[in-house]
């Protein structure tokens, strides 16, 4: 499935509910179901820089896909984090770096989080895109 696949299906999904406190729901749930990270990589240098809660991305290459695994302290950052693998992980270095991410903007995100956490949304999407960036040469 494509990236931009992913997103429209992330955005049918927030579609189904009405108002916010529903959509919350759903990122809380999100966020549970979430695979825990390793203690191994809950590390400083894997600590998401600008997230008012404490967030930890890992990544790693698999057969030329960038794979990210994430934890957070935080249910709605993990929520949210849940969702930036979901749309982003197991695609080339180079799709995660072209990749135009419409769907937090589609689902009303942006204006609904408030101003930290919304900051903390473009730590995570700008650190995912580092690791692109840094693995591209390895793809």
């Amino acid at each position: 499935m494509s990236i931009n696949d992913t997103q429209e299906e992330l955005i049918e999904e927030f579609g189904l509910f009405e108002d916010w406190a529903d959509k919350y729901e759903y990122l809380i749930d999100l966020g549970k179901k979430l695979p825990g990270l390793s203690d191994e990589f809950k590390t400083e240098e894997n600590v998401i820089k600008g997230c008012q809660s404490r967030v930890w991305l890992h990544a790693f290459m698999q057969e030329g896909k960038l794979i990210f695994q994430a934890d957070s302290e935080a249910v709605i950052v993990k929520g949210l984090i849940s969702m930036l693998i979901r749309v982003l992980s197991e695609h080339t270095p180079s799709d995660i770096m072209k990749a135009d991410l419409y769907f937090i903007d589609r689902i009303g995100m942006s204006q609904h989080l408030a101003q930290t956490r919304s900051n903390g949304l473009l730590s995570m999407v700008k650190q995912m895109k580092n690791y692109a960036l840094a693995y591209s040469s390895q793809a």
